[in-house]
């Protein structure tokens, strides 16, 4: 046997070694391995408020329509800008055919207008004023992320600490010494998106002008920490 393939012969042979060694070690870590999940949750607040309102027009002519319903969206951002607290966006628009037996007998033209703000009171009675002139298709509440944030960062640190707890207990009850951290996940769920408190059909354009009652609700955050534990 050449010296090339003497060499391959021990290298191949460490290889192995090493192998068996690296499986060996990794059986051995998983000895006396327990896994933990504890959940902590609470109850937030909604402190956003979101509306979307819409202009809707029918007719023969699509051109003439398109204005009309242009017009009345720009009114009502025109009254919005006036607020600084109140974020306002303009959302899709649409111009569809009216079909009768078969054949376009129209057009309908749409548009919608998505308002947000902190300040439920006030947009509530920024409502009211729109109203005569926009559609409202839905209200809804949801959690600022601000808001959402700092309450996670509490649930955070009650989950890890019954995690502790948790682990303590286990490595009392089963007579060890100690116990070292394998893993950990922390995850966190709740707001997952827009969470609506009220969907409701269109209120006519001829509605009163008074504002619309609300009452935000609140919604439930979870933390969840969940990991392996070594007893020692």
């Amino acid at each position: 046997m050449n010296k090339i393939a003497l060499i391959f012969c021990a290298l191949l042979t460490l290889s192995t070694l090493l192998l068996n060694s690296a499986t060996a070690h990794e059986k051995e870590s998983h000895y006396d391995r327990i896994n933990l999940s504890v959940s902590e949750t609470a109850k937030i607040d909604n402190d956003i408020m979101v509306v979307i309102l819409y202009a809707v027009e029918e007719g023969s002519d699509a051109a003439k329509l398109a204005k009309l319903v242009n017009k009345r969206i720009r009114d009502g951002l025109n009254v919005v800008k006036k607020y600084d607290k109140i974020k306002h966006q303009t959302n899709a628009y649409s111009s569809n055919p009216v079909y009768s037996n078969n054949k376009i007998k129209g057009w309908r033209v749409r548009q919608s207008l998505r308002l947000e703000s902190k300040d439920m009171a006030l947009l509530s009675d920024i409502l009211g004023k729109l109203q005569s002139n926009l559609a409202l298709q839905s209200m809804q509440f949801t959690v600022s992320p601000d808001s959402k944030n700092a309450q996670d960062q509490i649930l955070i640190d009650s989950a890890l600490e019954r995690f502790e707890e948790r682990a303590l207990q286990v490595v009392k009850k089963l007579r060890r010494n100690n116990y070292k951290i394998v893993n950990l996940n922390i995850s966190t769920s709740g707001i997952s998106g827009i969470r609506p408190q009220y969907q409701m059909r269109a209120m006519s354009l001829e509605s009163s002008n008074s504002a619309p009652a609300v009452s935000a609700g609140e919604q439930t955050l979870t933390v969840t920490v969940n990991g392996s534990i070594e007893l020692e």
